[in-house]
């Protein structure tokens, strides 16, 4: 009987709900990096995700199922992927 190789999990589903720019609600969350009044940013299945605002404020995380909620004025949401390690040489020396 050939060995089972372990997948790696798949991302949890990641959506946002934005409301009226003064509540928004994100599934997906692996991590809170960093909240303030000023700005957030969070582990997601799609990259990390920067918020800036505000008065944010955290209304409620579940880390279980992967949701934050956020009140405040948000101003921008934008993702950035992680760089693999050695990325950036590794492109420059090819």
């Amino acid at each position: 009987m050939p060995e089972k190789t372990p997948r790696d999990p798949q991302p949890a589903p990641h959506d946002l709900i934005l409301e009226s720019r003064a509540r928004l609600t994100v599934t997906g969350v692996q991590k809170v990096l960093h909240c303030n009044a000023d700005s957030a940013a969070m582990e997601t299945g799609k990259g990390t995700l920067h918020l800036t605002g505000a008065q944010l404020n955290m209304a409620a995380l579940d880390l279980e199922t992967g949701e934050a909620k956020f009140t405040g004025r948000i101003d921008t949401l934008e993702y950035t992927a992680s760089v693999p390690a050695g990325g950036f040489l590794r492109r420059l020396l090819r």
